[in-house]
């Protein structure tokens, strides 16, 4: 081995990691660099960085606090890598994943290649057709909580390179820099928003949660999405046992529960006639809760089963409401539904996959978008809503397939047939 040297790290593996970053893109870092920017000198940055790494030399810059909105109000805070640093980040990930996803549960489904959210869904779904209660829990700050030392003690375990956990010891403890130029050092956590932290908190979480289920609950079925997660009962005295275990183990690894997000749940059907306060939860933007439902016979009854969440919806509103179409008259409408098709495709996709009509209000609001700015574009439109329509409706008639959601109207009104 080359004394100056020391790691084994191949520059294939470096031009691999370059390309999967360039595919997902991204911001740019505390540097102000691009991707472009990057690609410009391409061979030297590619170069200067597995150098660095295969020296021993490589030391994080601090990663750019870039504040974004949660959901359920206030804001979450990312840790942006510069371009440089993403694509060292992902030289580790890359290394890790093959070493790691086969010590993973097969349950655990964020974040890692192979498992989708739509695969999580499936899986509860059918889960709470067999049994009549659940314990939703959600863990409260989960990447600005994990134990360094215990995540350490964990890839030790499973990863024998040591140019690996160097480097990985430096990432957790690169400082976070806000606006105004401040840094702050860390010295738990791991900033969400670079490439290594999905694998460093689902190997965390591996052993706080899915290890220790599988060993003292082993006959409670779990689904996990990352921070989010699913637990089957058979009885709500279970349930509830099961959530005070819970807290205790999340405790006992640094981490909390999130009060408001953790709840039991009745699984209210047609075949269930208990009662709870909770008979619906919402798990990766749909909500599961009793619903009328037609099975292959035609017959109706009461089942329990996702669909689109009253919350996803609201944001998808609020999204077309931020894309002012009124204001664009410029355009034509062939540019409109050309601009709208990925935002609205990738909304279709991934919200209906389950009882898909229930998107309907979303796509009816789209519509109501492209008519009014029908009425400020066209003069003969203009204070005559009826007459939009009307015009709106026609273009239906004639192009079909002219906006995304029109042509995927009967698709997404498709229930799916023979579900609880």
């Amino acid at each position: 081995m080359n004394s100056a040297k020391p790691f084994d790290i191949s520059k294939r593996l470096v031009w691999e990691a370059y390309q999967r970053v360039k595919s997902n893109r991204g911001a740019a870092g505390i540097d102000g660099q691009t991707i472009q920017d990057f690609d410009r000198d391409l061979t030297n940055n590619l170069y200067l960085i597995w150098n660095r790494m295969s020296s021993g030399s490589y030391f994080p810059p601090a990663v750019k606090a870039v504040p974004i909105p949660k959901k359920s109000g206030g804001e979450r805070l990312l840790g942006v890598p510069t371009v440089s640093d993403r694509i060292a980040q992902t030289v580790v990930t890359m290394t890790l994943e093959p070493i790691l996803e086969p010590v993973f549960h097969a349950d655990s489904y964020g974040y890692r290649r192979g498992k989708s959210a739509h695969d999580a869904l499936a899986v509860t779904r059918k889960r709470c057709w067999e049994r009549d209660w659940v314990l939703q829990y959600d863990i409260r700050g989960l990447f600005d909580h994990i134990d360094h030392e215990l995540l350490l003690k964990a890839l030790d375990h499973h990863c024998s390179e040591s140019w690996v956990l160097m480097y990985v010891k430096r990432w957790l403890t690169a400082p976070m820099q806000t606006r105004d130029g401040n840094q702050k050092g860390r010295n738990v956590g791991t900033p969400q928003g670079g490439p290594l932290s999905p694998v460093l908190a689902n190997l965390f979480l591996h052993y706080a949660l899915d290890r220790w289920l599988t060993v003292y609950h082993p006959d409670i079925p779990f689904c996990r999405y990352a921070d989010d997660g699913i637990l089957h009962c058979r009885s709500e005295r279970e349930a509830q046992y099961l959530h005070s275990q819970l807290e205790m183990r999340l405790r006992q690894c640094g981490l909390q529960m999130h009060p408001d997000k953790t709840k039991v749940v009745y699984c209210k059907d047609s075949r269930r006639q208990g009662s709870h306060e909770n008979i619906q939860f919402d798990f990766l933007g749909y909500t599961f809760r009793p619903r009328r439902i037609v099975n292959r016979s035609g017959r109706s009854s009461l089942g329990f089963t996702p669909a689109v969440s009253r919350q996803s919806m609201t944001s998808m509103r609020q999204a077309v409401r931020r894309w002012h179409l009124n204001l664009r008259s410029e355009l034509s409408i062939d540019q409109i539904a050309k601009a709208l098709a990925p935002r609205v495709r990738g909304w279709i996709r991934y919200y209906c996959r389950f009882r898909g009509s229930e998107f309907q209000p979303v796509a009816d609001h789209i519509d109501r978008a492209i008519i009014r700015w029908a009425m400020r574009k066209y003069k003969r439109l203009r204070g005559k809503k009826m007459r939009a329509i009307s015009w709106l409706d026609r273009i239906k008639s004639k192009h079909p397939n002219l906006f995304v959601h029109w042509s995927g109207r009967g698709a997404f009104a498709v229930e799916a047939m023979g579900a609880r």
